[in-house]
C-alpha cells in the first residue's frame, strides 16, 4: 500500500512537473507590443513601420495623381538587400503595393519586371524580356508601360560596446519617371540590446 501511495505521488508530480515546463501558445497581434525584438535581425514589426511611413509618404507627396491616365500603373523593381542575412522583400513590397491598390492612386501589373537599365519589361510567350508598346504575354496584349517604377534597398549597419549589441536598419525607396527620381524616402530603425526580447 505504501510502495503505490509513493509511486502515485511520483506520478502526480511528475504530471505537475510537466504541465509546468510545457510552453502555453497563444496568439498576438502582429507587429504588437508582445512581438520578439531581434537586434541583429530584422523583425515582422520592422517591415511594417518601414510600409507604413512609405505608404503614407508616397500618398501624400501627390505624385500618384500626376499622370495622364489614372490610376498610375506602378511596376515593382528589386528591392536590394545590402544586409548580412536572407531576408523577404515582399513583406515590405507587398504591404505598400495592396495599401496603394486600395487606395484607387495606383496599381501593379504584376508580369512586369524592370531591366538593369531601370525600364519596365514584359515578358512575351517565348520568355523574351522586351520594352515597346505592343507586348505579348500569354497572348494577352499589353498596351500600356508603367508610369513609374519602384525599386529600393535595405542596408544594415551594426555596432557593439562590450556585450551591448546594436543594429540599424535602413528602408530606403525610390519611385522612378524613366531615369528621374519623382519620389524617394527613407525610414531608419535601430535596435539595441544584449539579446533578443519581447516588446518595443
Amino acid at each position: 500500500m505504501k510502495k503505490t501511495c509513493i509511486l502515485a505521488g511520483i506520478t502526480v508530480l511528475s504530471a505537475a512537473l510537466m504541465a509546468g515546463c510545457a510552453t502555453q501558445g497563444h496568439y498576438i497581434e502582429t507587429g504588437g507590443r508582445e512581438s520578439i525584438v531581434n537586434v541583429g535581425k530584422i523583425n515582422i514589426q520592422d517591415y511594417m513601420q518601414a510600409a507604413e511611413t512609405m505608404i503614407n509618404s508616397l500618398l501624400q507627396s501627390g505624385v500618384l495623381d500626376k499622370v495622364s491616365q489614372p490610376p498610375a500603373l506602378i511596376a515593382v523593381s528589386n528591392i536590394k538587400n545590402s544586409t548580412g542575412q536572407q531576408i523577404e522583400t515582399p513583406l515590405l513590397t507587398k504591404k505598400i503595393t495592396i495599401a496603394l491598390n486600395k487606395s484607387g492612386k495606383a496599381m501593379t501589373r504584376i508580369n512586369f519586371g524592370v531591366g538593369a537599365d531601370g525600364k519596365p519589361l514584359v515578358e512575351d510567350t517565348a520568355g523574351k524580356g522586351i520594352a515597346d508598346e505592343t507586348a505579348f504575354r500569354n497572348d494577352t496584349k499589353v498596351d500600356r508601360l508603367p508610369d513609374f517604377t519602384l525599386s529600393g534597398r535595405i542596408i544594415e549597419t551594426r555596432a557593439n560596446a562590450g556585450s551591448l549589441r546594436q543594429s540599424t536598419y535602413s528602408f530606403q525607396l525610390s519611385l522612378a519617371r524613366g531615369n528621374d527620381a519623382v519620389w524617394e524616402d527613407e525610414k531608419e530603425i535601430t535596435k539595441q540590446g544584449k539579446g533578443s526580447s519581447v516588446g518595443f
